[in-house]
Parts: C-alpha cells; sequence; structure tokens
C-alpha cells in the first residue's frame, strides 16, 4: 500500500493567472463578501460519543454568518460533508431550483436530504457526528478531516488511502484534464 499522498507526490503551486475563475453562479462571493476558502488537512481522533475536533485553520475560515454551525450530510466516495450553514443555504436554493418531476432529481435530493443535520461546534471545536454517518464512513476511532474548498470532508483513514490508491491517473494528468492546462 502506498502511504497517504505518496502517488500523487508534491503538489505544485499554480500561479494565479492560470486559474480559472468559478463558472458556477453559487460559487462566487455574495455581494462582494470575501469567499470562504477551506484547504489543508489533519487527523483527529473520534470519541466515543462520536464527537471529532474541526482543525483551528478551518474554523476560522467559516464566514461569521454560519455562526459556528454546519450542514453535517452524506458526501461522495464513502466520506462525510460538512458546510458551513452559510454555504447550505445556497445549496438549497439550487436543490429548491431543480425539477422534481425527474426522477433523478428527486432521488437525489433524498439521498442528500435524509443524512443532512445540523453539528455546531461545541466549546472545545469540536462536532458530533450523528451515529448514521459514522457508520456509513467507517469512522471508527480516527477521522481525516480535509478542508475540500467550500465544504469540509471527513474521511475514515484507511478509506481515503484506499481512495488515493485507486486514482487512475497521476496529478499532474488530472490537473491538466480539469483545468485545462
Amino acid at each position: 500500500m502506498v502511504a497517504r499522498g505518496e502517488l500523487w507526490g508534491i503538489v505544485p503551486v499554480l500561479p494565479l493567472a492560470t486559474a480559472r475563475a468559478p463558472t458556477h453562479p453559487s460559487r462566487h462571493a455574495a455581494h462582494g463578501a470575501a469567499v470562504m476558502v477551506f484547504k489543508g488537512q489533519a487527523e483527529y481522533s473520534v470519541d466515543s460519543k462520536g464527537r471529532v475536533a474541526i482543525p483551528a485553520k478551518m474554523r476560522n475560515a467559516m464566514a461569521p454568518e454560519a455562526q459556528g454551525t454546519f450542514t453535517i450530510t452524506r458526501g461522495f466516495e464513502d466520506c462525510i460533508f460538512l458546510y458551513p450553514m452559510d454555504r447550505w443555504s445556497s445549496i438549497e436554493e439550487e436543490i429548491g431550483e431543480l425539477n422534481m418531476y425527474n426522477r433523478e432529481a428527486r432521488d437525489f435530493v433524498r439521498i442528500i436530504m435524509m443524512w443532512a443535520d445540523e453539528a455546531s461546534l461545541d466549546g472545545q471545536g469540536r462536532i458530533s457526528i450523528p451515529t448514521p454517518l459514522l457508520e456509513f464512513a467507517g469512522l471508527d476511532d480516527s477521522a481525516l478531516i480535509l478542508g475540500a474548498f467550500d465544504h469540509i470532508e471527513i474521511w475514515a483513514p484507511g478509506r481515503f488511502d484506499e481512495y488515493l490508491n485507486e486514482q487512475p491517473s497521476d496529478y499532474e494528468t488530472l490537473a491538466e484534464r480539469v483545468m485545462g492546462m
């Protein structure tokens, strides 16, 4: 097994001129407000009550409008998504615009909303993860916390290692395909 991130190597820093602006309106800063960006990674323990600490730099990246509260829900690839409440509000607006006569839209809404719950930071900077989400993500005694731009992902460290090892291409090829470099 390859150690976490070993397969991907060192991530290069891209000059600002090559970065593309977001094209989706909900990802732009609202009314000139600063855009919060979650980045980095940390591994923390999960206590017997299902609580895990959120790194200070990620807590500090939250907009004041989020009031220290997240919507926690099922993510993709067996992880958990944490959206600050101000960002979640815009996701709810997007969900509200879906065509409920479309079966896939209904399926998506049911799944994302049935797993969704509110989670507020406690005095020690932890959130409590509901048991069904702990089980879904395979979280046991440790959690890998990843910044993922507008949200935070929580992974079981072993599952994240498996995810990285299953990726079909290297980081440079992926960056070229996604960013068009």
